[in-house]
This record gives C-alpha cells, sequence and structure tokens, in this order.
C-alpha cells in the first residue's frame, strides 16, 4: 500500500525493493532521515546513500551544529522550504540556537551574534543565497573567521542543503500540522 503526499507516492517499507529496504533500514538503524526529501531519494537507492553519506561528512566536519544549522535555516529561508524549515527548527532548538535568531531569519532579518563565526556562515550562506557567490571581500572576511578548510565545509554545506531544499519544492513535501515555529 503507497501513502500519497502531495506529488509523491510515500513507498512503505514493504513496499520497497531489496535495495531501497537495505538503505532505509541501515538509515533508520543510524537515526539518519528517511522522510522529507528521502522519500524522494529512496527511490535512488545510491542518490539516497550518497546523500546520507555527503550529509554524515558535514555533520561530523568542522562547523559546529550551531553554524550548520544557521546555515541550514537560511538555506530553507531562501527557498521557502517547507519541510527542511521545520525539520532544521528543531535541529536548532536542539543544539542550542535562540529562538530569536531562528525568527530573525524567518523574518529575512540579520540576527545579532554573540559570536563572529555564526555570523560569518550567515552572511556566507545569505550571500550565496542572494548571488550564488560571494565578493572577494567576503570571502576574506569568511576566511578570516572560518579558516580556508572550514569556508569549505560552510559552502558545501550550502549546496548540500540547497539540494535538500529543491527537492522538498519540487515534490511540495510539506511538514506536519505541529510545526514548532512554521516559515513565514
Amino acid at each position: 500500500m503507497m501513502e500519497k503526499m502531495t506529488r509523491l507516492e510515500i513507498i512503505n517499507r514493504i513496499d520497497m525493493t531489496d535495495e531501497q529496504g537495505e538503505i532505509f533500514d541501515e538509515a533508520q538503524e543510524n537515526g539518519w532521515p528517511v522522510g522529507g526529501p528521502f522519500w524522494a531519494y529512496i527511490r535512488i537507492p545510491d542518490l539516497m546513500r550518497q546523500s546520507l553519506k555527503l550529509r554524515g561528512c558535514l555533520q561530523d566536519g568542522p562547523l559546529s551544529g550551531r553554524e550548520r544549522q544557521i546555515i541550514n535555516l537560511v538555506v530553507a529561508r531562501n527557498w521557502s522550504a517547507e519541510y527542511p524549515w521545520f525539520a532544521q527548527v528543531r535541529g536548532a532548538l536542539v543544539v542550542g540556537l535562540e529562538e530569536k535568531i531562528i525568527h530573525s531569519i524567518n523574518q529575512n532579518r540579520r540576527p545579532d551574534f554573540e559570536n563572529f563565526r555564526e555570523q560569518s556562515v550567515y552572511e556566507l550562506a545569505t550571500e550565496m543565497m542572494e548571488y550564488q557567490s560571494i565578493s572577494d571581500k567576503s570571502f576574506k572576511i569568511a576566511e578570516e573567521f572560518l579558516g580556508l578548510n572550514d569556508l569549505i565545509a560552510a559552502v558545501a554545506s550550502i549546496g548540500q542543503f540547497a539540494m535538500t531544499c529543491c527537492t522538498a519544492n519540487a515534490f511540495n513535501i510539506l511538514p506536519p500540522e505541529e510545526n514548532i515555529i512554521p516559515l513565514l
């Protein structure tokens, strides 16, 4: 039996192919996401596997949980991606990101950051979303506060999460009713 979700038929575990079931089970066992855009990715098991690997690499990378969540919130807000926004708000609260920062991003207002690295990833993500690039000046500032490797991780995180938002929007994947801080 398949459950309908807007533009995408959600495949129940019992209806998955062996390969789909294998990656689905692995994701569940490891606490990785299996909903939202991953409902689309599961149809191409290797895409889901590689997407989860990249997500894991970035999650285990040099950026703090707060920095990753700031990036993800900016990207989700820019894409007006409701399901990713919903999921990232929950994650942001778990890593201790203040609600005032979340609300500011949601209202497309620059939050007041006490941490220069957090401010730097916010400005980097905002500029990347607005211009699809960053100026030389912004690059130098980001490199100064983050270092080159962390800057690379931040840019990769922006791109990876843009794919998530793109997928959610293309398939009109919506959040559940109990959305803590709905996207404006």
